[in-house]
């Protein structure tokens, strides 16, 4: 990728933010410090890696994107608006009666969710059986399982792991959200799940690990996964920041869910604006990024 490709999908990747801002001042809550932590990786995901028809979310020949942690469905929903795969007139609606796009995901709800996600631990059990069963349709599509590091408890995610080896899914990709912060604290309080890189190599996995706010290092992640030879199912773990590109939100003390009063939101969404007013400029013009998402 050429250094004006990435910087439009570094374009992409602020608005994904601005959109999770924007759907949390809705509500006035929302899982915002993962969202924009994520914001990269989603990016990445849609705008550059994955096979989609944003006209038809259920094309047969799409990459199947699994979001196990149901809670980070604001940042999801955030992406699937800058593909073109919801209208972005939608956000407003984020958590209301009757929406399409609920707090947590659900199948049923939104075009282009392919699971319930939310209790977690399941969806790389899910994507397993998915992948399995592309292979033995001989389909080239990809499914991608994004989780948390709190799921890394969970022993349904390592007897995953392990069928994932031993069905040799090498069209199975999971992305792991490394961000050291669960419901009841700091993964290594909870239950530790260092050294992970060693572990799902233990388990027969192809592992990179990255910072997951270098959009660069990410995509060469995503193009290393997608092309890599064989049957071995690939895993990228990403270290990321909640609350990346808003400072006072990436300083505050959070354990999970970050507070943000009223008037936060909108001096949140300045900054962003403040931090690239070349891509502010080009949304409130009612301008897109050119190229692929």
């Amino acid at each position: 990728m050429n250094a004006e490709e990435l910087n439009r999908l570094a374009e992409r990747a602020w608005r994904i933010r601005r959109y999770a801002l924007q759907m949390g001042e809705v509500q006035g809550q929302g899982y915002i410090g993962q969202a924009l932590g994520y914001a990269d990786v989603l990016a990445t995901a849609y705008c550059h890696a994955m096979r989609l028809r944003p006209e038809d979310p259920a094309w047969e020949g799409r990459d199947r994107f699994l979001l196990s942690h149901g809670h980070y469905a604001i940042a999801l929903y955030a992406a699937m608006l800058e593909a073109g795969i919801l209208p972005v007139e939608e956000l407003e609606t984020y958590g209301s009666d009757d929406s399409r796009l609920p707090m947590s995901g659900m199948a049923t709800y939104t075009p282009g969710m392919e699971i319930s996600g939310g209790s977690l631990g399941q969806g790389l059990a899910i994507g397993v059986g998915m992948a399995l069963g592309l292979k033995l349709k001989r389909s080239e599509s990809f499914v991608y399982n994004s989780m948390s590091d709190g799921e890394l408890n969970e022993g349904s995610t390592w007897e995953a792991a392990a069928g994932a080896a031993h069905h040799r899914l090498g069209n199975l990709i999971c992305i792991v959200d490394l961000n050291r912060q669960q419901a009841d604290g700091p993964p290594a309080q909870v239950t530790d799940y260092e050294p992970v890189h060693a572990k799902f190599a233990a388990f027969g996995w192809h592992v990179q690990r990255i910072d997951g706010n270098d959009l660069a290092a990410v995509v060469q992640a995503f193009d290393t996964a997608r092309l890599l030879p064989g049957g071995q199912p690939r895993v990228i773990l990403v270290d990321t920041l909640m609350g990346k590109g808003v400072p006072f939100l990436e300083t505050r003390d959070k354990n999970h869910f970050i507070r943000v009063d009223p008037p936060e939101w909108q001096q949140a969404i300045a900054v962003l604006d403040a931090a690239r007013p070349e891509f502010a400029a080009r949304l409130a013009a009612g301008q897109r990024a050119a190229g692929a998402c």
